[in-house]
């Protein structure tokens, strides 16, 4: 059996790094992002490219010795066109936390009978060539998908984000009343993971529980130190 991949996460939180090191155990090691290294801003309109450009920008700082896993996630509302959106983690302002963010979606669905909703996780992994080639990368892209409903109270302590309101199908509680086990099987980031998994040991992704998955084209990062 061969040893897990070592991966560094574009990220400077402990609790996402813990969180992907328990969605990929026995295939990737997922270690934290040094502190010296620096995220650039979330500009991009997809969730696609903004978790491309943190992969690369970290990519590069590690001089292409490493291989890098970046994410981006947020809540797609059906009756907002797509809203929150990109901008799910400061949908109620720049400095806004998750109980504002929430009270502004619960504001803006209010009166509507469309409450269909579904979380998106967009994972870009940049995989170092060999030698003198490790510029010569290759690139694995996934999504995942949780599709469900928004509530019109918060239920649950929990969670985090929007999963107070988040009603995946076919459950009557919300994410922030499920266990982490509960949440795994059905979550965005649960099924990009096995997405991800399943492209690194050549198998082919299946739709994962009430989530699913898209596998993009492999690429070639075009960047030097």
């Amino acid at each position: 059996m061969s040893a897990p991949l070592v991966v560094v996460l574009a990220t400077g939180n402990p609790g996402k790094v813990r969180e992907f090191a328990r969605l990929l155990a026995g295939a990737c090691e997922v270690r934290l992002m040094p502190r010296d290294v620096e995220l650039p801003a979330e500009t991009a309109q997809t969730f696609q490219e903004n978790a491309r450009l943190k992969a690369e920008a970290v990519f590069v700082a590690l001089r292409g010795e490493v291989a890098v896993l970046a994410d981006d996630s947020g809540l797609e509302a059906a009756a907002l066109d797509g809203r929150p959106g990109t901008l799910s983690a400061r949908f109620a302002g720049e400095k806004a936390g998750d109980e504002a963010n929430v009270a502004k979606l619960l504001e803006e669905l209010a009166g509507r009978d469309d409450r269909e909703a579904r979380f998106v996780c967009s994972l870009c992994l940049i995989l170092p060539g060999s030698g003198e080639g490790r510029w010569d990368c290759r690139v694995l892209e996934v999504e995942g998908f949780s599709h469900g409903a928004i509530t019109h109270a918060p239920r649950g302590v929990d969670g985090f984000g929007y999963d107070p309101v988040f009603r995946p199908v076919g459950w009557t509680k919300t994410l922030a009343e499920a266990t982490p086990t509960e949440k795994d099987r059905v979550s965005h980031r649960g099924a990009a993971s096995q997405a991800l998994v399943a492209l690194l040991s050549g198998r082919a992704p299946a739709r994962q529980g009430t989530g699913g998955c898209e596998v993009e084209d492999d690429g070639v990062v075009e960047r030097g130190p």
